[in-house]
């Protein structure tokens, strides 16, 4: 193992880098501060950093859904390294990346700067989440839409709702310019142009957003590459795994249609669909006596759609009662546009204000991430040292069918 310091940051590798200033393993380990491991990964399918939250990951060569599963190991390392990882002090940065020394000084903020694009039904119902919860972690929140007159009425209508004779104020809503757009912390992405009307019989409308919103996500990619953006890139638009992979390849292509890895990290570019899906499952899950241990075992996995797998519990796991879960809960939106409603209210609630809520303030939450050029949906939480991803011991036929959505999603885009 060498040891480096660079610019007061302490560095760690397996392998030998001839332009870091050496150190002893003591000294890199004589702080109580995030340490940087440096491994190499293919730049288009591997994040450009990521928690080092076992010691299995300082030796991976590539990701793939292993990072989804609880590994064994056999302790050949130091304890100063096992302490840190366990303590979740280890940031791992891709050296791959041409700008990977921009990792090490990432810092996530203490009360976070949201920006909001489209102000529809569900960005809207967002905002209002968002004002009503992120008081503790939000500084301000950032509004704008093609409508003038819409952005103006959110303001005023967001400004006035306050909880009187409180210290502690509700983040403040103020509308931002185009221009302005990435100035902020997340960037949350809730335009979309073809939503099915209410009496089509689609039963899963996410593909057909899926060709026009993707015209939409590239345009603000290339606009957060050109503002040179190292915030979260928040999809909350359907298809959101499959727009975020559109977001990662517009960011980082460059004017000649070449791939450089100059844009969004891909770690940095988040998919918020798979939360209300959760949701779903822990309702429906509570009207069966079978499936009432859901809210506590049970795990959902996949995008917001076809390919999305609930899992009655990953401890005594049931193929059989996850299957009419999983049904369930896909066409629960078909029976709210029975009634003649939209089903907006529970995605933009439960898969985005209350995740990002949770993204924000390092907590376990459900939304898509990149795993080797797929975004993927499952538990994952946000931290100093990076994302880290919930890892399961899976029963075997509950993986086989988690690898059949990803091999899906990755032959789609």
């Amino acid at each position: 193992m060498y040891y480096y310091k660079y610019k007061n940051k302490y560095l760690l590798s397996k392998n030998k880098y001839t332009n870091l200033e050496e150190i002893s393993s003591n000294e890199c380990f004589s702080n109580d501060e995030i340490i940087y491991f440096l491994g190499q990964l293919d730049p288009k399918k591997s994040k450009d950093s990521f928690c080092l939250s076992c010691p299995s990951l300082m030796d991976i060569k590539e990701e793939t859904l292993e990072v989804l599963k609880e590994q064994s190991y056999i302790d050949k390392v130091s304890y100063p390294i096992i302490k840190k990882i366990y303590d979740r002090k280890i940031k791992f940065i891709n050296t791959n990346k041409k700008n990977w020394k921009e990792n090490l000084d990432f810092i996530m903020p203490k009360k976070w700067k949201i920006n909001i694009l489209a102000l529809g039904d569900v960005g809207s119902t967002l905002l209002i989440g968002l004002k009503l919860l992120g008081k503790d972690y939000i500084e301000k929140i950032g509004i704008y839409d093609k409508s003038e007159n819409n952005t103006l009425r959110w303001e005023k209508e967001l400004g006035q709702i306050v909880f009187p004779f409180e210290d502690g104020k509700l983040p403040k809503v103020d509308v931002v310019d185009y221009e302005k757009l990435f100035d902020c912390d997340m960037f949350v992405f809730c335009a979309t142009k073809a939503v099915p009307s209410l009496d089509s019989n689609i039963k899963d409308v996410r593909m057909i957003q899926f060709e026009e919103n993707s015209k939409i996500i590239e345009e603000y990619a290339k606009l957060a590459r050109k503002k040179n953006y190292r915030g979260i890139f928040a999809v909350v638009s359907d298809p959101v795994d499959l727009l975020c992979k559109k977001a990662f390849l517009a960011s980082n292509t460059n004017e000649k249609g070449e791939f450089d890895g100059l844009g969004i990290p891909g770690e940095r570019i988040k998919g918020y669909g798979l939360g209300v899906m959760n949701a779903r499952a822990t309702y429906y899950a509570e009207k069966n006596e079978q499936t009432t241990n859901y809210a506590k075992e049970g795990r959902a996995f996949g995008p917001h759609g076809k390919g999305l797998i609930i899992a009655n519990s990953v401890t005594n796991y049931d193929e059989d009662l996850s299957e009419i879960l999983t049904q369930k809960t896909i066409e629960a939106n078909l029976e709210i546009r029975d009634l003649g409603f939209k089903p907006y209210i529970g995605p933009a609630l439960s898969s985005g204000a209350i995740s990002i809520i949770n993204t924000i303030s390092n907590k376990w939450h459900y939304s898509a991430n990149f795993i080797g050029g797929v975004f993927m949906g499952s538990n994952n939480r946000n931290l100093e040292s990076g994302l880290e991803f919930e890892r399961l011991d899976f029963p075997e036929k509950l993986f086989e069918k988690i690898e059949s959505t990803y091999d899906m999603l990755k032959e789609i885009i």
